[in-house]
C-alpha cells in the first residue's frame, strides 16, 4: 500500500505544457518508458534528467500538463524518477494521464506557496498531508479506487490484476 513519498523538491512555474514536459519532437517516436524519461523536461530545465533522483517530487504552479493529451508527458516525468507532482491546478487531461500512468497528482495551492526548491518533504498519501519546512498543507485523500490505481502502479497493471483476480 503507497502510505508515504519523501523526497527532494524540483519546483517550477505556471502553466507548463505537455510539450514542454514531454518536447513534441518525440512524440512520433516508439519509445520505452525508460528512454522517454531521457527527454522529460528537456526545453524547460535540461539539466534536470541528469540531476533528479528516483523519489523525487514536482512541484509547479497552476495549470500543470496543459496542452495535448499525450500520456509520454506523464510516463517521462515518472521514469525519470518523480513519485508524485503536486500543483496549484492540473489541466484535466494531465491528471488523469497521471494517475493512469500511477503517479499521485495532488493539487494544493498553499503547499506549492509554502514548498522551496530543493528541500525535501513528505507526501502522506493514508492521511493526506503534504509536510514541509513551513507547516503542513492537507489535501483529500483519493477514493479508493483511485488509490488501487496508483498501488498497482497504474491503470493497465490494475485492470490486468483485477481480471486475474476474478
Amino acid at each position: 500500500m503507497i502510505n508515504e513519498f519523501k523526497g527532494k523538491v524540483w519546483k517550477y512555474g505556471d502553466d507548463i505544457n505537455t510539450d514542454v514536459i514531454f518536447p513534441g519532437k518525440y512524440t512520433y517516436q516508439k519509445m520505452e518508458p525508460e528512454e522517454m524519461a531521457k527527454y522529460a523536461l528537456e526545453d524547460l530545465d535540461p539539466e534536470f534528467v541528469n540531476k533528479v533522483s528516483d523519489g523525487d517530487i514536482l512541484v509547479a504552479g497552476k495549470n500543470f500538463g496543459m496542452g495535448s493529451s499525450r500520456e509520454q508527458a506523464a510516463i517521462a516525468i515518472k521514469y525519470a524518477g518523480i513519485r508524485v507532482i503536486i500543483a496549484k491546478s492540473f489541466s484535466r487531461i494531465y491528471f488523469r494521464n497521471a494517475i493512469n500512468a500511477g503517479m499521485p497528482a495532488i493539487k494544493s495551492p498553499e503547499a506549492v506557496e509554502a514548498i522551496e526548491n530543493g528541500e525535501e518533504i513528505v507526501v502522506d498519501m493514508k492521511n493526506g498531508k503534504i509536510i514541509t519546512s513551513k507547516g503542513e498543507f492537507v489535501f483529500p485523500p483519493y477514493p479508493k479506487t483511485v488509490m488501487e490505481i496508483l498501488e498497482n502502479n497504474g491503470l493497465i497493471n490494475f485492470i490486468k490484476n483485477k481480471i486475474k483476480n476474478s
